[in-house]
């Protein structure tokens, strides 16, 4: 299948997604206008792959796929000879019944990606001891503050020096929290602009409630570095 046929399919997939929702969910009503990754926020994640060149991308988190069928369209658009998508949700499986996965396999993206049923707390340090290397990784796994720190830590590790982070619910306090340390303390800097008009989360502030962008892209430094133990930044 040529290139241009393989985006059209993915495409389709995606609109489809968007348009009608996913053919089975987890039960909840709504569960998945509340779970899923919007499809603009979607658009700008494929969009910020393309302009990055990516070929490797690691994603923490599937559910219904609407963010893995972005990095697929991006992988396909960017045609690399060797793509590879890694993604990581030990649940996708057992409560979400497959649902995301069957949608990559029918926009035939299961070409490029892989999928482990299993913590990302055991996958990340797998993936390290195996010498992988990412250009870029979307995160939307657990939001306890410390299983994304851990997420966070090894994904320094995995994704290459200047490479992407995208954190997804990037508002919630224990995700701001994790990520301030590494911002902090590890180079860890924001792309402005990344995620222009995205879908914007409420989060109080004070007596009031303020719009927030729901995703963030992050840059690693370039070269990587490790900070001597005396010059913790408190975060």
């Amino acid at each position: 299948m040529k290139a241009d046929e393989r985006k059209a399919r993915v495409r389709e997939v995606r609109r489809r997604l968007a348009r009608e929702g996913p053919p089975r969910t987890r039960g909840p009503e709504g569960d998945f206008e509340t779970i899923t990754v919007p499809e603009r926020d979607c658009d700008h994640l494929r969009d910020l792959l393309i302009t990055e060149g990516a070929q490797t991308v690691v994603e923490i988190g599937l559910a219904y796929a609407s963010s893995a069928l972005a990095i697929g369209e991006a992988l396909v658009t960017i045609n690399p000879p060797r793509p590879r998508h890694v993604i990581i949700d030990p649940f996708q499986e057992r409560d979400w019944s497959n649902v995301g996965w069957d949608l990559l396999r029918s926009a035939g993206l299961d070409s490029i990606a892989s999928l482990t049923l299993a913590p990302s707390s055991i996958a990340l340090p797998q993936l390290l001891t195996e010498g992988f290397v990412a250009d870029a990784a979307f995160v939307d796994g657990s939001h306890r503050f410390h299983e994304i720190f851990v997420d966070c830590y090894f994904l320094r590790k995995l994704v290459r020096p200047g490479g992407l982070i995208v954190i997804d619910d990037a508002w919630a306090s224990s995700v701001q929290t994790a990520v301030h340390y590494y911002e902090r303390n590890l180079g860890w800097t924001v792309v402005p602009d990344a995620f222009p008009n995205g879908s914007p989360s409420t989060v109080a502030s004070g007596t009031r409630t303020e719009p927030v962008a729901r995703c963030k892209a992050i840059r690693l430094p370039d070269p990587s570095f490790e900070p001597p133990f005396e010059e913790f930044r408190a975060f």
